[in-house]
């Protein structure tokens, strides 16, 4: 029998977001269909996606032959035409949430990561095109992203900050938010009309930390290969409650300001040994988001199981995490910062590549 995806929002409190989006899901009601009958209530894209995307579904080949425009306009302009579809479809979503839920959330270019002017000039250009309010920017967590953060939030850009990988990175987005969110509401905004989430990866980081224990060798490293990233998630979950049910954020949350919750990224499980929901039932909790690829959303359609964990066993994923320190392993330096640079070189790469098939398919 398969698992009731609604019951996870009804239930538990944690929404599941489709990390998907094409003129296929579109136009053959497979969007419609998640979101009608699995409570799917939002969407994630970046440049990988849009690349499979263009390369795989036909409803894009007509314009394609058609353009004459250049290579990235052209590509923009089939980008919006697709978020304006998902958001038309997820606004009633949006509308029953009071603005919680029901968000499409579209890449900056990952050209602009380390330049500041240039990461909010582009939000505010790129919300302009799609004229959708149920629209979040993605700006990754680099510094001058994060910087850029507090800039969008004062001035009521609803944002969706990406490639985060450590505690760090946490502690400085929810810094960032809180600053943009106190300036937008001292200016007289509604703090209601403002959304940011916080995207954690987590497959990448089992990858990269399993590496360096096997290097380690020890019994002890050899039994924490797979711990990392769900010790990592908790522990920012930590965070996150300590930080938006608070002193801190109480006069905004008064206010009406939302708290800025946690989205799991990066959740399909990429060794073979670990299962399959391995950073989908461990993680399952109130004011939290799930991102899911069609596949993992399947196999938790097919066999998960849905119960609040996230705050389970937190005593062990401190220790978790107190072991990889010992080991030397520097969750927060080396890997947080070498796992952000690998995910800017590859949207970098994704996004050239999805502008070159573009421009082939033109010719």
């Amino acid at each position: 029998m398969a698992t009731d995806l609604w019951a996870l929002r009804k239930r538990v409190g944690q929404s599941i977001w489709l990390d998907n989006l094409s003129r296929t899901l579109i136009h053959d009601d497979i969007l419609r269909r998640y979101i009608d009958e699995d409570g799917i209530s939002g969407v994630t894209s970046n440049p990988s996606i849009f690349q499979k995307a263009i390369h795989s579904s036909p409803y894009y080949q007509d314009d394609l032959r058609r353009s004459a425009e250049p290579a990235e306009r052209l590509y923009e302009r089939l980008v919006v035409e697709d978020l304006r579809m998902a958001c038309d479809l997820l606004h009633p979503v949006h509308r029953e949430t009071d603005g919680d839920d029901g968000w499409v959330s579209w890449e900056e270019s990952p050209r602009l990561a380390q330049d500041e002017a240039a990461t909010v000039a582009e939000a505010q250009r790129l919300r302009g095109l799609v004229q959708r309010d149920n629209l979040l920017i993605k700006v990754p967590a680099t510094p001058a992203g994060v910087r850029a953060l507090s800039t969008l939030i004062a001035q009521g850009i609803s944002i969706n900050v990406t490639l985060m990988f450590g505690l760090a990175h946490v502690r400085a987005v929810y810094a960032a938010y809180q600053k943009g969110l106190t300036q937008w509401v001292a200016g007289g905004g509604d703090p209601r009309r403002v959304k940011a989430v916080a995207s954690l990866f987590l497959s990448r980081v089992d990858t990269l930390v399993d590496k360096k224990l096997e290097m380690i060798g020890s019994p002890e490293a050899l039994a924490l290969r797979g711990k990392a990233a769900v010790a990592l998630a908790k522990s920012a979950y930590a965070i996150y409650r300590e930080t938006f049910h608070g002193e801190h954020f109480a006069a905004l949350r008064a206010a009406g300001g939302r708290p800025q919750y946690l989205l799991w990224a990066s959740t399909s499980t990429k060794n073979a040994a670990y299962p399959d929901l391995l950073y989908v039932e461990p993680l399952m909790g109130p004011e939290t988001i799930n991102t899911l690829p069609d596949e993992t959303l399947s196999k938790l359609r097919d066999h998960g199981t849905l119960a609040a964990r996230v705050e389970e066993d937190m005593t062990g994923a401190r220790r978790i995490m107190e072991q990889l320190a010992h080991l030397g392993i520097d969750m927060d330096g080396d890997v947080a910062e070498q796992l952000q640079m690998e995910g800017l070189a590859a949207f970098a790469r994704s996004f050239e590549e999805m502008l070159a098939e573009v421009e082939r398919a033109t010719m």
